[in-house]
């Protein structure tokens, strides 16, 4: 009796561990097409200059810096989860910058081109806003900021056609 005991008690154990095993694999059960690979350190410096270009959006008016921080975010992690907020905070900066507001001056924006530094028109500011937005709406449809977006797209002259360049 002992026996079939323990047996039964090994086999009950055995089959829990498993099950809880399972459970374990969380996206992995969806497939790999759900689950967008992220690597936490990036993740980490990108929220870092997300909340710098917040911050320089909101509270000092600094749209220069927070288009710049916002681009950076852009190109070093495109799959970041914040996007969307980034990519709004990039086309307001830009829509501002081609209106002249701001405590920054638009020609503080430096581009380089080979060994040349131009700034930008407000009409390329204007374009750079309209991109953002096009990308936020286009790439990001439950966000929170899509409204907003779709608001401002129509401010600044509409969505970009997408054979135009980037800014």
């Amino acid at each position: 009796m002992k026996k079939i005991f323990l047996a039964v008690l090994a086999v009950s154990i055995m089959f829990l561990v498993s099950t809880s095993d399972s459970y374990g694999q969380g996206a992995a059960k969806t497939g790999p097409a759900s689950a967008v690979l992220r690597d936490a350190d990036l993740e980490k410096d990108s929220l870092h200059n997300l909340e710098v270009a917040k911050n320089y959006f909101k509270l000092k008016k600094a749209y220069v810096a927070a288009l710049k921080r916002c681009e950076e975010i852009i190109v070093a992690n495109p799959n970041f989860a914040r996007m969307d907020e980034v990519l709004f905070i990039a086309g307001k900066s830009a829509g501002f910058l081609a209106n002249g507001r701001g405590k920054q001056k638009p020609d503080l924006y430096v581009i380089v081109e080979g060994t040349e530094k131009k700034g930008l028109t407000p009409e390329e500011f204007r374009n750079g806003a309209r991109s953002y937005f096009t990308q936020l709406i286009n790439e990001h449809p439950q966000s929170k900021f899509r409204q907003e977006a779709e608001a401002e797209l129509q401010a600044v002259g509409g969505p970009i056609n997408p054979a135009s360049p980037k800014p």
